[in-house]
């Protein structure tokens, strides 16, 4: 259909999947189900009714430019340089659309969902199509199979059209004992967070409701036309937008809302215990990934990263190992997983924002070992055909020694050719820039020395990625 397009919200932190997810690689770049990033398992599933040419994703400026460069390269995107929740996120994406001279049916999707049923929800987006094209704000409303105070509940009735209901209202998060009343009642559904809507009808909307998130859309559609591109104009205006939800900013107060129910196998993957729910399991009840050894243990989510794990005697437990850190948590209470990262933040550390290794458009680098006396150890892999900013540091020296591979070092004026057990020094204040020509990978080992080793301490001249 090619007055539809997708438009995937993707720049939310994950912060209740810590440790997996962290800040700068948060869940929807992650593979928990299956073999792709729940990102391009949402991009998948949308095939054959919205083409891939017709996807664009909502993200944060530094998962663009970061960790998830790769992910985001085969599409269209805006980044946004600081998070404002969904309003205006979508308020951005329809103003983009429709300054294209298109009016398009945006299907508006979380990017980090998984929906087992797949046919059954390509078929209900067509009926979802049908009806956001007669100028109806349209949502999914999930089936609900517990009294689950982790989501928020959309009451709605029959209409004529059996298919569409009509919205009566909205409820935020509810205690246990409100949950259990609206599954008694009946006619109660879980808020998807999916949507689909003309661009026009969901811009009149925020325009009503919302008229400063509209008015700062409108400025950053009108810069656009008048020489800038886009994105530079969200640079310039987006920071001033209001931090506010689509659903209590505008659906909520709307009285042309529709939806449909949903039973698609359909998971937020919210929490560890999500995630064990969605995983297959043994005979015991067991959902265990990477290296693990479970011994008379019950449905237990076990999953490792990097070490063995050995776990005797457990029962509803959720165990997740990575490089840097380990969760234990009892599979009831993993909602209070953001509790962990709150605490992290307060004190300082890191481990809540970058995994040891850390992806970036040229490969990666793993922090080996780091000492409060002034030198840090990294293993650095560079892909064929790429290479690092030319850039300098004004608090470090680094020493690099090949490991595997040609390494094209600038240093200074000189270019050189470092191979296989040879290295080269970078003094401080230096620019210097590392290449890897060859159709290899290249390992090097860096070891940094200075007083200040902070990965923000670097001077760019020259990138091939636009940081």
């Amino acid at each position: 259909m090619s007055d539809v397009h997708a438009v995937i919200l993707a720049g939310g932190s994950g912060s209740r999947l810590w440790p997996l997810s962290r800040q700068h690689l948060p869940k929807q770049f992650l593979v928990l189900d299956g073999e792709g990033s729940l990102l391009q398992t949402t991009i998948d599933r949308l095939s054959p009714t919205i083409e891939a040419k017709n996807v664009l994703i909502v993200t944060q400026e530094s998962h663009a430019k970061g960790e998830a460069y790769h992910a985001l390269l085969p599409y269209k995107s805006l980044f946004e340089p600081i998070g404002r929740n969904t309003a205006p996120a979508i308020a951005l994406a329809a103003a983009y659309l429709m300054a294209e001279g298109k009016d398009p049916v945006m299907v508006v999707l979380p990017a980090d969902h998984i929906i087992k049923n797949e046919e059954r929800f390509r078929a209900l987006l067509d009926i979802a199509i049908e009806t956001a094209q007669s100028g109806k704000l349209v949502t999914f409303g999930i089936q609900p199979s517990r009294p689950d105070t982790g989501f928020g509940y959309i009451k709605a009735h029959q209409t004529n059209d059996a298919r569409v209901y009509k919205v009566d209202r909205f409820t935020e998060k509810p205690d246990h004992a409100t949950a259990e009343r609206f599954l008694k009642e009946g006619n109660y559904y879980w808020n998807s967070g999916m949507f689909v809507w003309r661009a026009s009808v969901i811009l009149a909307e925020i325009q009503k409701y919302l008229p400063e998130v509209y008015k700062i859309a409108q400025t950053i559609a009108a810069d656009s036309r008048a020489g800038t591109t886009f994105q530079q104009a969200v640079e310039k205006h987006f920071a001033a937008m209001p931090s506010i939800s689509i659903d209590y900013g505008v659906l909520e107060k709307s009285d042309s809302v529709s939806l449909i129910p949903c039973d698609i196998g359909w998971n937020d993957v919210g929490s560890w215990q999500a995630v064990h729910e969605i995983s297959p399991k043994n005979e015991s009840g067991n959902a265990l990934q990477g290296n693990v050894i479970a011994v008379n243990c019950k449905n237990s989510l076990i999953r490792s990263e990097k070490r063995l794990v050995a776990v005797i005697g457990v029962e509803d437990l959720c165990v997740i190992e990575t490089a840097d850190a380990v969760l234990i948590s009892r599979s009831d209470q993993t909602q209070d997983v953001r509790k962990v990262v709150d605490a992290l933040q307060q004190s300082g550390a890191t481990e809540h924002i970058f995994h040891t290794k850390i992806n970036r458009p040229w490969g990666s680098y793993t922090v080996l070992e780091e000492d409060p006396e002034g030198f840090k150890l990294k293993r650095i892999e560079v892909a064929p055909g790429a290479r690092l900013s030319l850039q300098s540091h004004k608090h470090r020296s680094e020493h690099w020694v090949v490991v595997a591979g040609t390494a094209t070092v600038t240093n200074g004026e000189e270019v050189i050719t470092v191979n296989k057990n040879q290295s080269t020094y970078i003094p401080i204040g230096t620019k210097h820039r590392l290449e890897n020509l060859g159709t290899e990978p290249l390992h090097i080992v860096e070891i940094q020395v200075g007083e200040y080793l902070g990965e923000d301490d670097i001077q760019r001249y020259e990138d091939n990625y636009g940081r």
